[in-house]
């Protein structure tokens, strides 16, 4: 639990900088981060995956919206959903807050013999409750496994 602990603290430490001069935190990230994987996710479906209440992903998504890195349109067929789309700037954010922490995981995977990155992949499939391993398909996060 150690190694998890200090790989997750250095994972997050350099975004969490970058966030904190946006007057972001870990939540704001984690919506971009969504919301950047599948452009035009319902407000619903993010919901489900954050596991958070409304009122939590309200306040995020309201200083998102307010500050031009998220908008949100309504569904086609349901006019009560409401859908989510980063805006140029917040894919721009979305992209900075990444590549720091693409290139951390890149260079340990690297450094591992070829089976290695399947195996890191699923051993961190096995750290998600199995009732999220839809979600995890749905999101296209196990397809190299």
């Amino acid at each position: 639990m150690g190694l998890f602990f200090f790989a997750y603290r250095d994972f997050t430490g350099d975004a969490d900088a970058l966030l904190e001069r946006q007057g972001f935190g870990r939540a704001h990230h984690r919506v971009l981060y969504f919301v950047n994987l599948r452009p035009g996710m319902p407000v619903a479906d993010l919901l489900d995956i954050l596991k958070i209440t409304k009122q939590s992903l309200a306040r995020v998504l309201r200083q998102l919206i307010d500050n031009g890195y998220i908008e949100q349109k309504t569904g086609h067929s349901d006019r009560r959903q409401r859908l989510l789309f980063a805006t140029d700037k917040g894919r721009g954010l979305f992209a900075t807050l990444s590549a720091t922490q693409a290139s951390r995981i890149d260079e340990a995977i690297a450094a591992l013999p070829p089976e290695g990155a399947r195996m890191v992949r699923q051993f961190l499939v096995g750290m998600v409750e199995s009732s999220d391993h839809s979600v995890l398909d749905r999101l296209s996060l196990t397809v190299n496994l």
